[in-house]
């Protein structure tokens, strides 16, 4: 057993030892400091800020099989490791909401994904951005990958898991979490959360200017998150090995399989068994302190003993320990290194990683401009209902652009109407950003992305069903399908990555 290893053993051993009533008193008395410095003002800041984290996993450059990512190439400026042992998440600097910062934050992913392919590619990789990994590694079947795990003094460790603490502590902590995976067509009951790393995403994060905002603008997040992960769609296929027939049937495939099945990997893998859900579609807030109530009153899943050092946010650090698994799709943020850092924002989670960077920056300017424009344009669409917001979303993550979403447009109307909605929605995100000092053709252009994925009908996990679908009508069976649509999706982003988008990619099964 390595060094690393025996910490984690240890850790874990100990985590037990650990008083989840001492913990939580912890973490209450924590939240009274932020609640003061809330009263203060200290969360404030003079201006809007955004923030990105960027998701990818690791793919052999010949095969397109998955691989991990050696611990040199995560020394890599602004990557650091996630979940899976072949995934790598990049964190951007903080910039101002203007056009020259998210121009910053997109060039900022830029530089350090070149930078780290240009590493990679010495290792035989590359890093894909994607919803879903479909092609396994080597030697491993999918599910045997995601389920191996050692039994070492009683306690499970997942062998493809990285070595922290708070991922193994899930399997073997107090409090278990559901660990299942049952979707059309799939079924998998693994012992530990590994299978979670099926996934990747990408993470907007919009710094509030005052703290005291924060419940219109995450309002305002509730409304439009169905029809912005409607638009980012991006995982309709899993691995071929996990679906429960070994030829899984066309309509299984293409018609009943949910367009983003992040959406039910994570709520069914990782909320808690006999407890209130972790992860979900959150309730609106009434205020900073409400929010900040709700992160206290999370169950904990597992608790730790932490030596807090002399930063302004390690005056919180149990409150932030517990934050780290509060899991709603949307879900506020306290936080800051310093008192002057400190920050409120809102961090966006339904969305996977895209196929490109441009894709990528669209949806980042599109959650920017409408948390600026719903509230400040007083849009009817705030008034949606918090259960017909919610219903939204899931209707979203099942059929992406072709669900029945509601909407209220700006003339009071309630409507089903997809073009008026998608129409609307993204008029009003082009015209947040100009309230943010965009010029009208700056805005329109870092939009345009999703414009033309309305106009063509195509998100990305409709990209990858027309090419499924074209190569089951050429006579591929659903394996040689699923492994060449993915293989021509990680082909098309090495050349269009920095410069392209999908709305411009050829559409499988079309004509030219």
């Amino acid at each position: 057993m390595s060094k690393k290893d025996r910490e984690t053993v240890d850790q874990l051993r100990n985590a037990p030892e650990i008083d989840f009533d001492a913990f939580n008193d912890r973490v209450r008395e924590e939240a009274k400091f932020i609640k003061r410095e809330l009263s203060e003002g200290t969360f404030d800041n003079s201006q809007r800020a955004l923030g990105l984290e960027h998701e990818f996993y690791a793919v052999d450059r010949e095969t397109t099989k998955l691989r991990r990512v050696p611990r040199s190439l995560l020394s890599s400026l602004g990557f650091e490791r996630e979940l899976g042992l072949h995934n790598a998440e990049l964190n951007t600097g903080v910039q101002p909401h203007t056009a020259p910062g998210i121009e910053a934050l997109l060039q900022d992913v830029e530089a350090k994904v070149d930078a780290i392919d240009r590493e990679a590619a010495a290792h035989g990789l590359r890093l894909v951005s994607d919803g879903m990994w479909t092609i396994g590694p080597e030697h491993h079947e999918a599910a045997r990958y995601l389920t191996q795990a050692t039994h070492e003094e009683g306690l499970v460790l997942s062998i493809n898991v990285s070595n922290a603490v708070r991922y193994h502590g899930f399997a073997s902590g107090g409090r278990e979490i559901n660990c299942t995976i049952d979707v059309p067509g799939v079924t998998l009951e693994p012992s530990e959360p590994g299978a979670v790393s099926l996934t990747t995403s990408i993470q907007p994060h919009f710094q509030l200017r005052r703290a005291n905002d924060l419940p219109e603008r995450f309002g305002a997040a509730l409304r439009v998150a169905g029809p912005l992960l409607a638009l980012a769609v991006n995982s309709p296929f899993f691995p071929p090995s996990l679906y429960d027939a070994p030829k899984p049937d066309r309509q299984t495939l293409l018609e009943e399989a949910h367009a983003e099945n992040r959406i039910s990997v994570y709520e069914q893998m990782m909320n808690p068994i006999d407890r209130s859900r972790k992860v979900r579609f959150p309730k609106d807030i009434d205020s900073p302190e409400q929010a900040v109530d709700r992160i206290v009153a999370d169950p904990v899943l597992v608790p730790a003993a932490i030596d807090a050092g002399e930063r302004f946010d390690d005056e919180f650090v149990h409150f932030r320990h517990q934050h780290g698994s509060f899991w709603r799709w949307i879900r506020p943020v306290f936080d800051g290194a310093t008192e002057d850092a400190a920050n409120a924002r809102i961090e966006f989670r339904p969305l996977a990683a895209q196929p490109t960077l441009r894709d990528t920056g669209a949806l980042l300017a599109a959650v920017a401009g409408l948390l600026v424009a719903v509230p400040e344009r007083e849009h009817p669409i705030a008034d949606l209902s918090w259960e017909a917001a919610r219903d939204n979303f899931y209707l979203a993550a099942d059929d992406g652009l072709e669900a029945e979403l509601t909407w209220i447009s700006a003339d009071g109307d309630r409507t089903n109407d997809s073009d008026r909605l998608f129409t609307e929605l993204l008029d009003l995100a082009t015209d947040g950003l100009q309230l943010q000092g965009f010029d009208r053709k700056t805005a329109a252009n870092v939009i345009a992305p999703l414009r033309g994925r309305v106009d063509r009908g195509v998100t990305p996990a409709e990209w990858k069903r027309r090419a499924v679908a074209a190569r089951l009508d050429a006579g591929s069976d659903p394996k040689e399908a699923i492994h060449g649509m993915q293989r021509a999706y990680v082909d098309r982003q090495q050349a269009t990555f920095f410069d392209g988008r999908l709305d411009e990619w050829p559409v499988p099964g079309s004509q030219p």
